[in-house]
């Protein structure tokens, strides 16, 4: 039996009755209808364009991106056994470092020059963690207080005291549209039920796109194939499950973490880049926002897999849009779904006999209704909260469906 073959056994998950589970393609294609119908819906019963606009799509894709590059990091270091709550420090490093390339060598050089300023936060992270055996929390914290005070000084010395928390503008990356696509502006604009909504949907995911935001979607694909269809990825994988096992097995655990954690800072300092770069054009001084920390919620929500993570990303990304968007009203008119999803949950778990999220969800959506009978705009303070809303009550229903890596932030010493 050959190497591989062992490690694959031993990073192989403990069966957990998820046999004839895995969605089909054609049942991806009956989520996604499902999903436009709902929001067509609520957009002729509640009178709110803006949850179907191109707008609206076109701001929760720019939204998602650095959630979903932040969350595929996370998957990266914790699949090799690290958990990386200094993600967000990462980021920040990604934003700074990706400005300064692309004012001094252009867009793509900065986008490298991003990139490497996350792999170098993620390569401190793998030598206090894997190489010292720093407590992963610790040191992630640690990471995340020590960036904003080094891009801060980097500011100071490069741009002057005028530019200590603000870069200069940036140049940016080119956009590209699918021919035609804007041709569909016209569908949009009139309102027909389903026909206008999948019109303005398309055009926002086609138009006008940034290259940046190609590549971070072809790399979720790219992740899956290299995690799990690779040697290098059961390599990967099985130090996050059995350190010891791969260890006895030949294979270098050390190397094979500071990999995974390397790669991991790289996903999040690209994640930077776009904030500074595509999203805004401009480095500033608290610009990531917490993404760091979405986008691990999103990988917890995904299961640590890069398909569920996409979906998590998009669902906190096209939450935050919405604020841009006639929040209060968009928000509001978005209650009517959320709370018949919550409802059709609670009693698809009722009859799985899981009593607890059946009860929970139930409250939710009924609380959700009362909300929306109750009054004609939420509030500008819940608007803004609800991304974060989401991740924990997205969290709190998935957590019993949840599996992190076995060895997933536990310490190992070699030889141990």
């Amino acid at each position: 039996m050959s190497t591989d073959t062992m490690l694959s056994e031993a990073a192989a998950q403990p069966p957990v009755k998820t046999k004839g589970r895995r969605m089909s393609s054609w049942m991806i294609m009956l989520i996604i209808s499902g999903a436009l119908i709902g929001l067509s819906l609520v957009h002729q019963l509640a009178n709110a364009p803006d949850v179907t606009s191109s707008g609206a799509i076109q701001a929760a894709l720019q939204a998602a991106v650095p959630l979903g590059l932040a969350g595929l990091g996370g998957l990266w270091a914790e699949r090799a056994g690290v958990v990386n709550i200094g993600l967000e420090g990462q980021m920040i490093l990604g934003t700074w470092f990706g400005a300064w390339g692309s004012l001094e060598f252009g867009p793509w050089v900065g986008l490298l020059i991003g990139i490497l300023g996350g792999a170098i936060g993620g390569l401190l992270h793998a030598v206090a963690t894997v190489t010292f055996g720093v407590d992963h929390i610790i040191s992630g914290v640690a990471m995340t207080i020590l960036a904003p005070g080094v891009v801060r000084y980097l500011s100071y010395i490069t741009w002057g005291s005028a530019g200590a928390t603000q870069s200069p503008q940036v140049p940016h990356i080119p956009r590209i549209s699918v021919p035609g696509i804007n041709g569909l502006k016209g569908l949009e604009e009139h309102e027909w039920f389903l026909v206008s909504d999948v019109a303005g949907v398309l055009r926002g995911l086609l138009y006008e796109v940034s290259l940046v935001t190609i590549l971070a979607v072809l790399l979720i694909p790219l992740t899956w194939w290299l995690l799990w269809r690779t040697a290098f990825g059961l390599r990967v994988r099985s130090v996050g499950e059995d350190p010891h096992a791969a260890e006895s097995l030949g294979l270098n655990v050390y190397r094979y973490k500071y990999y995974g954690v390397v790669i991991s800072g790289a996903m999040a300092g690209l994640g930077g880049v776009y904030l500074s770069t595509v999203t805004s054009a401009i480095y500033r001084e608290g610009q990531t926002g917490g993404r760091g920390y979405i986008g691990l919620a999103a990988m917890i929500f995904g299961n640590w897999r890069p398909g569920g993570l996409a979906v998590g990303a998009s669902l906190f990304g096209y939450t935050d849009a919405l604020q841009l968007r006639r929040g209060s009203e968009s928000v509001h008119a978005l209650l009517i779904l959320v709370g018949a999803l919550l409802l059709a949950l609670a009693v698809w778990e009722f009859i799985r006999r899981n009593r607890l999220v059946a009860v929970a969800s139930a409250v939710l959506g009924v609380l959700s209704y009362v909300l929306f009978f109750s009054v004609d705009k939420i509030p500008t303070a819940l608007v803004q909260a609800a991304p974060y809303i989401t991740v924990l009550v997205v969290l709190a229903l998935a957590a019993q469906r949840l599996r992190p890596p076995a060895a997933d932030g536990k310490p190992f010493r070699r030889g141990g």
